[in-house]
């Protein structure tokens, strides 16, 4: 069982920190869609979407699928046999809400020869909202999700009463959180809790100095309440992607224009201005009569899915790996490419893959939603340094990642110390 830590030693209190997403991962966890009153077509679409990213992913990083019992022999020959397949019970897929927050403790220099602890955050969960707008109403394996990740990976655990989703949070690894009040201030997550208190939270749990509240998320993002996943991220310290339309007729146009005026006007944990990039969103999709009445009817689903009614698309809502960003595509060629392009404007050392991903917006998030990086510990950083798996890697893929000699040299020098050598260092 995981080491249970008690509420009053707070992340932040013991030196965790949740790191930037582009930190080294061990690797990244997701889900398997299965609920045909959640996925139309019996989630046949929705699974062949996921087998897509976790495979473009695996190029960059492992993955782990947790699948229910009754999915998981489909899972397994659906997915290639580097994807490790993992029987867990859960309510849907949505592993970035119902997974743990990961944080990190690295260690003083020459102090400890693991260089980083690995730590999750259990928070509350409500289904994006309980009884006031909440997605279904059973929601009850969806809350165990984070504490079941954490046993099996041998984690320490912080577990939190507060209800919070990972989509509803973004950190740059050095201090500073980025969220929405539309979200985190809505009176169907935590409402005995004033602003203060929540931030307060965030600082002694996430580590961070500086919350950026924006007042609002996509437009039409309404089964999250305007999680900022959707919205904006960080891309590196001081660096912001905000989604954007130069349509002044579009109801997102006033969004971004107020978020953007915020975001040049302030400053990070570190006092830097923040450098806020535009990245287009999708000419706005909407719900087809297919994707409607291919849902099954359901007494447990709340939420109404209308033909016509516009989807929450954002290229914002894309994953971060070892030299990789997976991005979702919405066979909006110049839009989708016009992204692409931003992406790799942003982020040069890494290698940008488009996903096709309509059928994972028609359940309202998309590729960061489905999606929950896992950090790096020290002996996996030296394995991933020294070793690249032919089978996870194309031959023309990134260095997965770049570590400088100096700190490979610095690790085998610890290892050599304690009569380990690089073989004998665990595998990813």
């Amino acid at each position: 069982m995981e080491p249970e830590v008690q509420n009053t030693a707070t992340p932040a209190a013991l030196g965790f920190r949740m790191p930037a997403e582009w930190e080294p991962h061990d690797g990244c966890w997701m889900g398997w869609p299965e609920r045909p009153d959640l996925w139309y077509g019996n989630a046949k679409h929705a699974q062949a979407a996921f087998v897509e990213v976790a495979t473009t992913i695996g190029r960059f990083e492992p993955v782990t699928i947790i699948a229910s019992a009754a999915q998981w022999p489909t899972a397994r020959a659906m997915l290639p046999r580097e994807i490790r397949v993992v029987e867990t019970s859960f309510n849907d897929a949505w592993l970035r809400d119902i997974g743990p927050t990961f944080v990190v403790r690295d260690a003083p220099s020459g102090k400890s020869e693991d260089g980083r602890e690995v730590a999750g955050i259990d928070w509350a969960f409500n289904s994006w909202g309980g009884e006031l707008g909440g997605l279904y109403a059973d929601w009850t394996q969806d809350a165990l999700v984070a504490r079941k990740i954490l046993e099996v990976e041998k984690l320490p655990r912080f577990p939190h009463p507060m209800i919070l989703e990972g989509g509803s949070i973004h950190v740059d690894g050095e201090g500073t959180c980025l969220t929405t009040e539309e979200c985190l201030l809505n009176p169907n997550r935590n409402p005995h809790m004033p602003k203060a208190a929540i931030q307060a939270q965030l600082q002694a749990y996430l580590n961070v100095q500086k919350v950026i509240w924006l007042k609002h998320g996509l437009f039409g993002d309404t089964d999250t309440d305007g999680h900022i996943d959707n919205m904006a991220c960080f891309a590196r310290p001081g660096v912001v992607l905000l989604a954007w339309t130069d349509d002044e007729t579009d109801p997102q146009y006033e969004r971004s224009v107020e978020a953007y005026e915020q975001l040049i006007r302030e400053k990070d944990a570190k006092g830097r201005a923040l450098e806020v990039h535009k990245l287009h969103l999708p000419t706005p999709l909407t719900y087809t009569q297919e994707e409607v009445d291919g849902l099954a009817p359901s007494s447990d689903v709340r939420v109404k899915t209308d033909v016509g009614g516009r989807m929450a698309g954002s290229y914002v809502n894309f994953y971060i790996a070892n030299g990789g960003i997976v991005a979702p595509g919405f066979g909006d060629i110049r839009h989708d490419v016009g992204a692409k392009q931003k992406l790799e404007e942003v982020f040069p050392e890494h290698k940008v893959v488009m996903v096709p991903a309509r059928n994972i917006l028609v359940n309202g998030g998309n590729i960061h939603c489905i999606t929950q990086q896992q950090p790096a510990r020290f002996p996996a950083l030296i394995q991933v340094a020294e070793t690249v798996r032919e089978d996870t890697v194309p031959l023309d893929g990134p260095p997965l990642p770049d570590f400088t000699s100096e700190e490979v040299e610095a690790a085998r020098e610890r290892l050599n110390a304690k009569g380990i050598g690089p073989e004998e260092v665990p595998a990813v």
